[in-house]
C-alpha cells in the first residue's frame, strides 16, 4: 500500500486511475526503518551480490552501480536529462496522471538514445521520495521487474537514480488500465470475452509470480494495476509492494499489512499473515467487479451495497438471482453459462477460508474453459426487476438507473482500516 495524500487523478482516457483508498494502518506508529526494509523484502537467487540495507543507506551513485552490475544489460540505467528531453521536460501535455507516489508521463524513445534500444513510446514514473516509503518503492520495482519476465508482467525498461531523483521506465500500455475501462462514464463497455480474455491474463500473471522458484506476493492486485495492451492483454503493473513468499516449513509471512481496502484478504488484514491465498482473494475481487461492473467499495451507494464481496455473496450463491447484479452496461450480451460458472469460481476466491481458495494455475484452467461457451443471454436490455428482487437490495428504481446512466459515480474516500 502507498501513503497516499491524494488519489490518482486520470488526464487522458488511456490512463489509470485510483479512486479507491490505501491502507497504511497507523504509519506515524510503524514507519518502516531502513533496516526494516531489508527484512521486509527478501533477496532473490540472483540479488545475492546486493543488500538492502546498504542499498536504502548508499548514495545514489553507488546504488545505480550496484544495480548495473546485477542486471547488466537487462535494465537501462538513463540519466535525468534524457527522460527530461523525451518527457519534454515532464511536460503535462504528457502527463497521463498523478497520485500520492508522483506523476507519470508519456516519453518517445528514438533508436538513436540507447544503442540496442529500439524507438518505442514509454510511460515515465517519476517517483515522490520525499520519505523512505518512496523509495522502498522503487527499489522493490527494480529489483522484481528487473528479473521477472513475463507475457503478463508490464516491462520495465530502466531506471534513473540520480541525487535525489527516482524514476522509473516501463513500455507503455496504450489502453490504460482495466479500472479506467470499467468504471469510467465516457468509456466504451468491455464485452464478456475481451472481459474473459483480461481475467485469464491476469491470472497468468499472477501464476507466474507464485510458481516462481521463490514464491513472489504481489499484495496489490487491483483493476487499477491491471494495464492493457492494444489488444486487451492484461499485464500487472507497480510492484512496490510486491514481497517474497515463505519458504521451507514457514506458512506464510508476517508483515505490516499493505494493500488496498476491499480488495486485501480479510485474514491478513486482522492478522498481518501474507500468502499466496492473500492475491487469490484480490483476484476474486476483481473478478466480481468484472461481472457487476461496481467497484470493489463505493461510498457513494446505499450502505449495504457499499463493500462489493458483503453485498453480492448472496447473489452469487444463486443462478437465479445472478443476473440481478450483473454488469447492466452488457445489456445482456454475455453468456449465462460463463456468468453463472465464474460466479462460482468467484465465491471460492472470496472464501473466508484461505485454504478453500483455489491455487491460480486451477483458475486459470477454469477461466479458459468458460471460452469454449458459445450461448449468450437473449435479452437485450436490463433483466425485468420482481418485487422479490427488490426485496433481497435491488430496488427497481436503482436497477433502471444503473441500465440507463451506469452509475459509476467516484467513490469517496474510504477510512483505513484500524487494525491495519
Amino acid at each position: 500500500m502507498r501513503e497516499s495524500s491524494k488519489p490518482w487523478r486520470p488526464f487522458t482516457s488511456n490512463c489509470c486511475s485510483v479512486e479507491d483508498q490505501t491502507i497504511f494502518g497507523n504509519f506515524s506508529k510503524c514507519r518502516p526503518s531502513r533496516s526494516d526494509f531489508s527484512k521486509d523484502i527478501a533477496e532473490l537467487p540472483s540479488f545475492r551480490r546486493l543488500s538492502f540495507s546498504d542499498l536504502s543507506r548508499s548514495s545514489s551513485t553507488r546504488i545505480t552501480e550496484d544495480l548495473a552490475q546485477s542486471f547488466g544489460g537487462d535494465l537501462y540505467d538513463f540519466q535525468v536529462s534524457e527522460l527530461r528531453a523525451i518527457t519534454h521536460n515532464f511536460s503535462s501535455n504528457f502527463l497521463l496522471g498523478e497520485g500520492g507516489f508522483g506523476t507519470v508521463h508519456k516519453g518517445y524513445i528514438d533508436d538513436n538514445l540507447r544503442q540496442g534500444l529500439k524507438a518505442q513510446a514509454v510511460a515515465v514514473k517519476l517517483l515522490d521520495i520525499g520519505g523512505l516509503q518512496g523509495h522502498r518503492e522503487w527499489l522493490a520495482e527494480v529489483i522484481f521487474l528487473g528479473q521477472l519476465r513475463h507475457p503478463n508482467l508490464v516491462k520495465l525498461i530502466g531506471y534513473c537514480c540520480e541525487d535525489e531523483q527516482r524514476l522509473l521506465v516501463y513500455e507503455f500500455m496504450p489502453r490504460g488500465s482495466l479500472e479506467n475501462h470499467l468504471f469510467k462514464r465516457i468509456s466504451i463497455s468491455l464485452p464478456w470475452g475481451t472481459r474473459l480474455k483480461i481475467a485469464i491474463g491476469a491470472a497468468k500473471g499472477l501464476a507466474f509470480l507464485h510458481g516462481a522458484e521463490k514464491p513472489v506476493i504481489y499484495r496489490d492486485f487491483k483493476t487499477s494495476n491491471i494495464l492493457l495492451d492494444s489488444d486487451f492483454t492484461a499485464k500487472l503493473s507497480d510492484f512496490g509492494l510486491a514481497k517474497m513468499g515463505p519458504e521451507g516449513s514457514n506458512t506464510h509471512v508476517t508483515t505490516r499489512v499493505m494493500g488496498t481496502y476491499g480488495y486485501a484478504a480479510p485474514e491478513y488484514v486482522s492478522t498481518g499473515h501474507l500468502t499466496t491465498k492473500s492475491d487469490v482473494y484480490s483476484f476474486g475481487v476483481v473478478l466480481l467487479e468484472l461481472l457487476t461492473g461496481r467497484r470493489s467499495m463505493d461510498k457513494s451507494r446505499p450502505k449495504s451495497e457499499q463493500n462489493l464481496v458483503d453485498w453480492s455473496k448472496p447473489y452469487l450463491r444463486s443462478s437465479r438471482r445472478l443476473r440481478y447484479i450483473m454488469d447492466p452496461r452488457f445489456s445482456g450480451q454475455y453468456s449465462v453459462k460463463g456468468a453463472k460458472e465464474m460466479a462460482v469460481l468467484t465465491s471460492k476466491c472470496i472464501s473466508l477460508n484461505p485454504k478453500d481458495r483455489p491455487r491460480m494455475p486451477a483458475v486459470i484452467e477454469t477461466l479458459e474453459s468458460f471460452q469454449n461457451f458459445k450461448d449468450m443471454a437473449v435479452s437485450c436490455g436490463q433483466w425485468p426487476v420482481s418485487p422479490k428482487s427488490a426485496k433481497n437490495g435491488v430496488s427497481p428504481k436503482a436497477v433502471m438507473s444503473e441500465s440507463r446512466y451506469g452509475s459509476y459515480r467516484k467513490s469517496s474516500p474510504v477510512a483505513p482500516n484500524k487494525k491495519a
